[in-house]
């Protein structure tokens, strides 16, 4: 995958020509990836950059600790006065001015893209408890399945909670613990009963069924989904509780 750095657009020539095919070149291959129902992690690559540059605009501190500083002379006590001089140049901003414009409307273009294939294949996700729910349920698994296919995938997951300043924020990790195949007679409380008995590091866990009408991509799109709903699932049980 084509990749931009957060400078991207002030990088090189600040020229709008320049600038715009190197973006354009970049949202044809995440257009691509989305073509294939790809959405991870090309959608959040894409909203961080049109976020980045919201924020460029929107805050000249950005400019001043992010711009390129263009030495014209080996003479680091001068350094600041070019800098600066860089800064006063009308014509430079005018040129940044009409990249970052032709670059936010084809960004959110594309995030709106995504989005809504995002939302198309949510709807076709469904998420529920398997058996009866424990009162903790921050540690516990989740089965994934493709309707109509025969393999479900099991993962474990943690919830894990930070806090940055005066936030607290809580997160997901899932790791892969095994396959199981899953006939017609089989049922999902079965299969609850045989992974509890084959890991005992969780004796009364909370088990989710995610299961998906749809065959799309599983690193890419199911399971990132499947993240989100788990954690909005909690979320809704918490606020319930």
């Amino acid at each position: 995958m084509i990749n931009l750095n957060p400078t991207w657009f002030i990088e090189g020539y600040v020229d709008f020509e320049l600038q715009k095919y190197r973006l354009l070149a970049y949202l044809q291959e995440i257009n691509k990836y989305f073509n294939q129902n790809k959405l991870y992690p090309q959608l959040s690559d894409v909203i961080f950059h049109y976020n980045n540059l919201l924020a460029f605009r929107n805050n000249k501190q950005f400019l001043q600790e992010q711009f390129p500083k263009r030495i014209s002379q080996i003479d680091l006590q001068r350094l600041e006065i070019i800098y600066e001089e860089m800064l006063q140049d009308n014509e430079l901003m005018q040129e940044l001015e009409l990249i970052t414009s032709f670059a936010l409307e084809e960004l959110k273009h594309t995030i709106d893209n995504g989005v809504q294939i995002y939302e198309f294949i949510e709807q076709q996700i469904a998420i529920e408890p398997v058996g009866i729910l424990p009162l903790y349920k921050n540690e516990g698994y989740v089965l994934l399945h493709y309707q109509g296919v025969t393999e479900v995938k099991v993962y474990v997951y943690h919830i894990t909670l930070f806090e940055h300043q005066a936030a607290r924020y809580k997160g997901i990790r899932m790791e892969y613990v095994n396959s199981w195949s899953k006939s017609r007679f089989t049922t999902y409380e079965s299969l609850k009963k045989e992974i509890i008995h084959t890991h005992r590091m969780l004796p009364n866990p909370a088990v989710y069924l995610v299961k998906s009408k749809m065959q799309v991509p599983f690193q890419e799109t199911l399971l990132p989904i499947a993240k989100r709903l788990l954690m909005r699932t909690l979320s809704e049980s918490d606020s319930i509780a």
